[in-house]
């Protein structure tokens, strides 16, 4: 029998949970208090989040976390740092207010001057053209009055001068026409126009980062947080301190957390003295003349793109060396690991300011991929909802939901340093309104796209309720969901546990999409990820770095491919203007070897590093049209999981390693009930990761595979194993009907979250109860009484088929177990008794009601008022299971 399965079902798991611990300077009793409630939600480890505290590395930072770590020592439990005092990742404690001018970040930028059509004589001081103005965005207008005033920097230099006709495509190096900061020059007939491209430390308001395209700037980071820690903790280092935490790492050029900020948008971009040697490499000792081509939409494509990808290339190969690598190679020489996440959304991971240029090059030297889910990014049917975020901007649906976590999974499986470890930070900033149903389906969304570690956000200590970025899991024990967040954590570490035991099945890879934006017009990796998750058909997103690196990502060229761990029946190119010439000749090769390789809507027009003779063997690759993708897979046989009737909010993850497993989840509003076919043959069981127990299944083996009869409800997961249950009691699962039995005088009291169990007096109800009615500020726990009367236990079942939200039922005194998603189910068979047996039923809420009137008015206006119903909301069921009858 498959040994995970064994050991899960002996109560044992690995931990994948390590919630971020907030830190604010508080006392030591709680600070042991919270190491407590943490532990004791299944969580063995924490990140210590110090963005908070006021004194990071200084005297109350050292005894805080001395605090932590003794509690930490003593219970068993690893903990990580967030390395730096202020958000985002790169401000080094302070070190760059006080750091040479050379070790600050630097900005290549443009300003640019129309001159008209007719010929006439220019006269143009360059004075005070570099940096351009800069404008504050809506976001920059409310937080830059509460940030320190930047500093001022006097090294702004021009780099170069340049004229362009916007109607010939004509450039004139202008650079020799310059005296004295004055340009003198006689224009010619056409639309031309001036470039002047500088460089400047004056750029943006984060200029007290540090340079992710420096190393030396980049050491002032580990010089300033990370060594440290090593010097207070060093025999702890790789032991109990398990390693580093970057939280959103940005290069920080452009506007703060701007959006639509490609290539040729109105941004300064990120620079340092290591940039000209690299982009010599790429355009030749005459690179800075073609700078202004980042900016300049109407020059001719070709050339723009060279130009734009030899810059991104550049920066985002700088990043990987000077910052993810320094960073992640300091921390295993001192034997611990280094983890963290970029800004994803809104196209982030592919571009700079808020992002590091490249989602794979930006985290490759991390020990585990990293994503994050927070502030209402994904959310149950959220795939089409065209409402806008909570920024008033819109929201970026296909990518949250169909690209964010396979990002992650997929970096995690070809990276050989991630040993299949995919991190995504969670539940952060939903609001009070998020409780443990809207979490479990977060956990499983995420789960089934193959992540498998998770920072909750987050547990804070401090004064409840505090208003920065809620739900906070214990809440000094107002939170009336901490038991059952719990229940959700060893639920999490379960599935987890069985997932990193495995290798992901996956039949096809999709290209990523960064050099093709970086160069011109291009469909975003989304798209195709969209139609194979919708159709059950496991994918990666593999990066143009896995075909000119092969060695690094052990790329294996033939039919199948092979990246490292994983394996490909073909590969999806979304379509793009333009293409590497590395990633033509690996096309051309793979499409020798057989394997298909299969464009979308259209063959690229280029290869934006090359000649373009390398796209002529392409023209015998297919080209179909995206709406055609499924079916042509099918028509090779790829597609390993057909479902009948089809369901396009099934998801699946493919496990294979010991024994091969199926993890499905149905992420739609209403119940799936259909027949799953998988190429397995053999004979199987459900695992129930929430009960933690075996349960048979109805299926039929075939020549083509094993049919399996599937019920499978919103908020559930169902995990098929092909294996044998030896010595191993597999149980029939709960059916969903049966002869019912009569329940008697229901009865409810209330109390909130701290006072528990001190309830209220009962008063008489009649379900389904809506408490929110009568009590519109009420949140704590709704207590439900009742008797009913059997002449056996035996076969007994309980279901309930709505509740707000965590539910706990007790029968004669005795837990029967916590369940958050309903349909909710109870085989009371345990715990009932011939004759009268008493009923209570335990209805956790969220904070949301008691919370939302405490909001500030910036607060309410980004969160809705309370509408969700409040107590047993639906009916409760008692029946004998048929065949007990």
């Amino acid at each position: 029998m498959n040994s995970t399965i064994r050991k899960l079902l002996s109560g044992h798991s690995d931990n994948h949970i390590l919630p971020f611990f907030w830190q604010h300077g508080e006392d030591e009793a709680t600070l042991r208090k919270y190491m407590q409630v943490i532990d004791e939600a299944n969580c063995k480890a924490v990140c210590v989040e110090s963005r908070s505290h006021p004194d990071f590395c200084g005297p109350k930072w050292w005894t805080d976390l001395d605090v932590i770590m003794d509690e930490a020592r003593n219970r068993g439990m690893k903990v990580w740092i967030l390395d730096d005092s202020h958000f985002p990742t790169g401000y080094a404690n302070g070190a760059v207010e006080q750091a040479s001018d050379d070790l600050c970040r630097q900005s290549i930028c443009a300003n640019r001057v129309e001159l008209g059509y007719e010929p006439k004589e220019v006269t143009l001081n360059l004075g005070g053209m570099i940096p351009p103005p800069f404008t504050p965005s809506l976001i920059e207008q409310y937080v830059l009055p509460r940030m320190p005033k930047p500093r001022h920097f006097d090294d702004d230099t021009i780099l170069h001068v340049s004229a362009f006709c916007t109607d010939t495509q004509a450039s004139i190096d202008l650079s020799g026409y310059v005296d004295n900061g004055v340009l003198t020059w006689t224009k010619p007939k056409g639309n031309w126009r001036v470039w002047v491209c500088g460089l400047s430390r004056n750029c943006g308001p984060h200029r007290n980062y540090i340079n992710m395209l420096k190393m030396p700037s980049v050491r002032l980071l580990l010089d300033a947080v990370y060594e440290p820690h090593y010097a207070r903790y060093k025999d702890d280092f790789g032991k109990t301190l398990a390693g580093f935490f970057s939280d959103e790492p940005e290069l920080g050029n452009g506007h703060l957390y701007d959006q639509g900020n490609v290539l040729g948008t109105n941004q300064d971009l990120p620079f340092s003295d290591e940039m000209p040697k690299e982009l010599e490499k790429r355009l030749g000792e005459n690179w800075s003349s073609m700078m202004y081509l980042l900016w300049e939409n109407e020059a001719g494509d070709k050339e723009k793109a060279r130009v734009r990808y030899a810059y991104m290339d550049a920066v985002t190969t700088l990043v990987k060396k000077d910052f993810s690598y320094q960073v992640g190679d300091w921390c295993r020489a001192h034997g611990v690991e280094y983890i963290g996440h970029m800004v994803e959304d809104a196209g982030t991971h592919a571009r700079t300011a808020a992002g590091l240029g490249h989602y794979f090059r930006g985290l490759a030297g991390q020990d585990m991929a990293g994503i994050d889910d927070i502030g209402g990014q994904v959310y149950p049917q959220g795939e089409d909802d065209d409402s806008l975020d909570r920024l008033g901007r819109k929201r970026d649906n296909e990518f949250f939901h169909f690209l964010l976590g396979r990002l992650a999974s997929s970096a995690a499986a070809i990276e050989p340093l991630k040993k299949g470890r995919a991190m995504c930070e969670i539940f952060g900033n939903y609001g009070w309104g998020e409780g443990v149903k809207l979490e479990k389906y977060l956990a499983d969304h995420f789960m089934v796209r193959g992540v498998n570690y998770y920072v909750p956000h987050a547990f804070s200590p401090k004064a409840f309720p505090d208003p920065d970025c809620p739900p906070h899991f214990y809440a000094h024990g107002h939170n009336p969901q901490y038991r059952h967040f719990g229940a959700l954590m060893a639920y999490m570490n379960r599935v987890c546990t069985l997932n990193s035991s495995v290798q992901r099945g996956v039949e096809v890879g999709v290209l990523y999409h960064a050099e093709a934006e970086w160069t011109g017009r291009c469909m975003l990796s989304e798209k195709p990820a969209r139609v194979l998750e919708e159709h059950q058909i496991g994918f990666d997103i593999l990066p143009v770095d896995v075909f000119s690196e092969t060695e690094h990502y052990h790329t294996r060229f033939g039919n199948p491919l092979k990246v490292n761990t994983q394996s490909y029946k073909a590969l999806v190119v979304p379509a793009s203007q333009y293409i590497t010439a590395e990633f033509a000749q690996a096309a051309a090769k793979l499409h020798a070897d057989g394997l298909p390789v299969i464009f979308i809507d259209a063959l690229p027009e280029g290869i934006c590093n090359g000649d373009d003779a390398l796209l002529e063997p392409l023209r015998k690759c297919p080209v179909i049209q995206l709406t055609q993708l499924v079916e042509h897979l099918d028509q090779l046989g790829i597609g390993e999981v057909k479902a009948s009737p089809s369901s396009r909010y099934l998801r699946v993850l493919h496990g294979v390693g010991e024994t091969e497993h199926y993890f499905f989840v149905n992420e739609a509003n209403d119940t799936y009930r259909g027949v799953i076919r998988v190429p397995n043959k053999g004979p199987c069981y459900a695992y129930n990761a929430w009960d933690n127990r075996l349960e048979a299944l109805t299926y039929e083996i075939s020549e083509d595979g094993t049919s399996v009869h599937v019920v499978l409800e919103p908020l559930k997961s169902l995990i098929i194993v092909f294996d044998k249950a030896e010595n191993v009691s597999v149980v029939n699962p709960l059916p969903h009907e049966g002869r019912e039995i009569e329940i008697a005088g229901w009865s409810r009291a209330v109390c909130e979250g701290s006072e528990y169990p001190s309830f209220s007096e009962p008063k008489a109800v009649t379900l389904p109860d809506n408490v929110a009615l009568e009590m519109p500020e009420f949140s704590g726990f709704v207590r439900y009484t009742a008797q009913f009367e059997v002449e056996s236990p035996e076969g007994l079942c309980l279901v309930i088929t709505d509740a707000s939200e965590g539910v706990e039922v007790f029968v004669n005194g005795k837990s029967c177990g916590i369940q958050i998603a309903p349909l909710n189910r109870y085989d009371l068979s345990k715990f009932a008794k011939p004759g009268l047996n008493d009923l209570v039923i335990e209805v956790a809420t969220t904070l949301e009601r008691q919370c939302y009137p405490l909001l500030d008015p910036m607060r309410k206006m980004m969160f809705p008022a309370p509408t969700a119903p409040t107590g047993l909301t639906g009916k409760v069921k008692l029946y004998y299971i048929e065949e007990h009858k």
